[in-house]
């Protein structure tokens, strides 16, 4: 590129350094993100005890998860087109603003189904969070700095997920678990103000249309999908009449969604990108990563409480080592991306994801926790190395009018992602559990029983079991970091921008 590029009316220049306006920018972006991520995983450690307050099983507790992370998912595709039609700035606010609400009306849910209800409505409000500050970073850095941006903009989508579990444990452990919810309410109105003062506001583009129809195919689709697995559990099997109904009917809506938005003209999700081999790769690597990475932050507590009878705040605390790891290498995984290409550092981040996983293949009643802890340390290195070179990676050869369409796609797939990842997770320790326990199998996850030390074995071979699901989706995961670019783009030439000068 010649010259500077202007974007949000800033020069930029084309070297690699963020300017202050970036960086205003992203310290409100994280903020917002943070609290929609964190509340992906900050009610795990609070799932035995609701499944005992609720008296309800694993398999039904697990849509306080599921719901929120299959919400966010039906709620991206409207991100795209809010941000063409009533501009990012107001988008984001708007978005925020739903949260809050969502949020306080979790810490009032008087019962599991009212939880998970209001826990999609939560997911509705933060859904939109994460695309929309997303495609403000990317838009205003350029392919030259995505790398460095996904460093700064990757902190809420790789820690909040994994101090989500701490933060909720010491909650827990000293008052009720209604307050991980009612926390959200003075951060988020923090967020709003700092959203007023630094966000640049954006055109309005009203040429852009709404595909309700897509809309009203895809919502229901990954709904019933995740609800069929879900059903497995309760069923005992892939033999119930509303677990074959919920899936057929839910991937035939899904199918009729991709038919239709292969020839939409402004579909929900853009389908051509996927014509673009790099993309359609790191969409493949998004999808597996988030199913590993939602997925096993469910299981993980739950072993320690129900297994290792551990406390809140300390099965909280035992998540910690994963945050360290990750912390020490998010930053210079997304620089040694952009130089050496995504291709090494995914697969080696993919490799150790596995390797840390792994361990936990194993676990007993009496598994050491030293062994455990650094176990979750090299998870953690391994999902700072393989996450941001995948995102990074999926918006390498876009222009930049393709970004909010990219942005969305990949949020959708990675949510969709941990949303199965955390109904099959679910499903497979549910049946373990039921066939160690036939009768008594529900009060042992509940709490209502305590059982003895032979019991917890079988328990924890219920937890083995279920951790090679996770160990064999981080095996996989390797295979498309395998073929993605293995050059650089810190000292490539960007492209000229696609759309005018200041964009949303």
């Amino acid at each position: 590129m010649s010259g500077p590029l202007r974007l949000q009316g800033e020069y930029l220049s084309d070297q690699s350094r963020l300017e202050p306006a970036i960086i205003k920018a992203g310290v409100v972006v994280v903020l917002g993100t943070i609290m929609s991520i964190l509340d992906t995983t900050i009610v795990a450690v609070a799932l035995h005890k609701l499944s005992g307050d609720f008296h309800v099983t694993v398999s039904t507790i697990q849509w306080v998860t599921t719901g929120y992370l299959l919400s966010l998912a039906v709620v991206i595709p409207v991100s795209g087109w809010a941000i063409h039609r009533i501009g990012a700035k107001t988008v984001y606010m708007v978005s925020l603003g739903c949260f809050i609400v969502g949020s306080a009306l979790c810490g009032f849910a008087w019962s599991a189904t009212s939880l998970i209800f209001f826990r999609v409505l939560q997911g509705i409000g933060g859904g939109m969070i994460m695309p929309v500050g997303q495609s403000i970073m990317a838009r205003a850095a350029g392919p030259q700095r995505m790398g460095r941006v996904m460093g700064i903009i990757g902190v809420p989508q790789l820690l909040g997920p994994i101090l989500g579990p701490v933060i909720g444990g010491v909650i827990i452990s000293n008052t009720s678990w209604r307050w991980i919810f009612f926390v959200n309410v003075p951060i988020g109105l923090v967020a709003l103000w700092l959203s007023k003062s630094y966000l640049a506001k954006s055109e309005r583009d009203h040429e852009h249309r709404f595909d309700l129809f897509g809309f009203l195919l895809l919502s229901p689709g990954l709904a019933l999908v995740v609800y069929g697995l879900s059903q497995v559990g309760t069923e005992g099997g892939f033999h119930g009449a509303s677990v074959w109904d919920s899936l057929i009917v839910g991937v035939v809506l899904t199918a009729l969604f991709v038919l239709r938005s292969i020839r939409a003209p402004e579909p929900l999700i853009e389908m051509h990108l996927f014509r673009d081999r790099t993309f359609s790769v790191a969409a493949v690597g998004i999808f597996l990563t988030g199913a590993t990475l939602y997925g096993t932050m469910f299981l993980l507590p739950l072993y320690y409480q129900i297994v290792r009878g551990d406390p809140a705040w300390k099965a909280g605390l035992m998540m910690a080592p994963q945050g360290i790891g990750a912390a020490l290498v998010m930053r210079s995984a997304g620089s040694l991306s952009d130089r050496k290409g995504p291709r090494y550092v995914a697969t080696i981040g993919m490799a150790l994801l596995a390797l840390g996983t792994f361990a936990y293949t194993s676990v007993t009643a009496s598994s050491g926790y030293l062994v455990l802890a650094a176990a979750l340390f090299v998870r953690g290195i391994g999902l700072g190395f393989a996450m941001m070179p995948v995102f990074a990676a999926s918006y390498r050869n876009l222009t930049h009018a393709n970004v909010p369409k990219a942005t969305s796609a990949t949020n959708i797939i990675r949510q969709v992602g941990g949303s199965l990842g955390v109904a099959i997770f679910a499903v497979v320790l549910q049946t373990q559990i039921a066939q160690r326990f036939p009768t008594t199998g529900a009060a042992l996850q509940s709490g209502m029983l305590h059982p003895t030390l032979n019991e917890l074995q079988k328990i924890a071979g219920a937890f083995r079991h279920s951790f090679w699901w996770s160990f064999g989706t981080c095996v996989l995961g390797i295979v498309p970091a395998l073929f993605l670019p293995n050059t650089g783009v810190a000292h490539r030439a960007a492209p000229a921008p696609a759309v005018e000068p200041s964009l949303d």
